[in-house]
């Protein structure tokens, strides 16, 4: 989608500058900007993230790490 917008100079030349460091058209610096902008200040987005990451994250208990830690605590005077 095309949209106008306004922004200081500085903060123009800034992305001019850095669109061309990194390779990126200017185009792609301002969407990632506003991309992170957007996710930074939207709780639940950065909520939604981390349930999407739980849910792919295998949480059963390696038996090797259990084993481990039984042991560590049965040395381990109370």
């Amino acid at each position: 989608m095309k949209t106008a917008i306004s922004i200081p100079d500085n903060i123009f030349r800034e992305a001019e500058r850095l669109s061309r460091r990194l390779k990126k058209s200017r185009s792609q610096v301002f969407t990632e900007a506003v991309t992170e902008y957007v996710a930074r200040h939207d709780p639940e987005a950065v909520t939604d993230a981390i349930n999407r990451v739980c849910e792919s994250v295998d949480t059963r208990p390696d038996p090797g790490i259990l084993g481990a830690a039984r042991r560590t605590l049965e040395s381990v005077e109370w």
